[in-house]
């Protein structure tokens, strides 16, 4: 991570873990659902209505996490931490670390095999409650994000190398829905300029407007501690240079307790700057601070 996103990490945590009435009680086991690629608590590629954490309306909590996904040409990992205060408002800040491949390094005369990008979330619950409530948990959020270098993102016509999407989500539990096992599905909705998530910039020749892109996640809780499902992510169409292909996967996660949780997936991304069938596996854990 950059030395500025370190020390707002650091200072984020240090406060929550130093409050006296952090705790990690309040909520029951995978409620709190995994972390998403760019920071935000939820499945991997999208971000849900739930928070990053096990806390109750009186208390807070932390989480820091490490992902990797490793596709035909690229391989792109995140790692970042989140707060959750009172089961209302989450705090997230991640570093994404996007590596080339050599062929893409030598056609662009580029310094650098990789592109970082800085992501800094927030997120609020406005109402409801995933498993306890008859209808959906609903949380609206943004995800502002900054390119440590626009080249790249310039070369290929991106109109900025920073943006801000938002969001709205909604999440849903419902108890022995299949077969007597829990169901779990999340609606994301995200308004956004991002190509491929930001780390090919914002805007392009092709459309410099926001759109508004679908996500969509479903899990089948098959014991409180394992969870299989899939997701999927559309993605705008910005780079008339560039074909942008929308993101699925195929994930399956193990929660031993609340303290940990560990997810591996097969990712299908398609086609990412020129290199066609870009699919691979994702790997994830999530670390919960009491």
């Amino acid at each position: 991570m950059s030395s500025k996103v370190i020390k707002m990490a650091a200072a984020g945590c240090f406060i929550v873990c130093a409050s006296p009435s952090i705790a990690a009680n309040g909520k029951i086991l995978a409620t709190a659902g995994l972390s998403q690629l760019e920071g935000s608590g939820g499945g991997g590629l999208t971000p849900w209505a739930t928070l990053a954490g096990y806390d109750s309306q009186d208390e807070t909590a932390a989480s820091f996490f490490m992902t990797d996904v490793n596709v035909s040409d690229y391989r792109l990992s995140s790692i970042g931490v989140a707060t959750s205060f009172y089961d209302r408002v989450e705090l997230s800040l991640a570093q994404q670390t996007f590596v080339l491949p050599a062929s893409l390094i030598t056609g662009l005369s580029l310094s650098s095999e990789q592109i970082k990008q800085d992501v800094v979330g927030v997120k609020v619950r406005l109402y409801g409650d995933a498993l306890y409530s008859a209808y959906p948990q609903v949380s609206v959020g943004l995800q502002h994000k900054k390119l440590d270098s626009d080249f790249v993102a310039s070369y290929l016509g991106a109109k900025d190398d920073s943006g801000t999407d938002f969001y709205v989500a909604a999440t849903k539990v419902h108890l022995g829905a299949v077969a007597g096992y829990n169901l779990v599905w999340n609606v994301t909705a995200r308004a956004t300029k991002a190509n491929e998530m930001g780390l090919l910039g914002y805007g392009g020749p092709d459309n410099n407007d926001y759109q508004v892109m679908m996500e969509g996640s479903v899990g089948l809780l098959l014991s409180p501690n394992w969870v299989v499902g899939m997701e999927y992510r559309q993605k705008p169409s910005n780079l008339s240079s560039v074909e942008e292909d929308g993101w699925k996967d195929i994930f399956v996660s193990y929660m031993p307790n609340k303290s940990v949780n560990f997810t591996a997936a097969y990712v299908d991304l398609g086609t990412v700057a020129t290199k066609k069938d870009q699919k691979g596996i994702y790997l994830s854990m999530t670390g919960y601070l009491w």
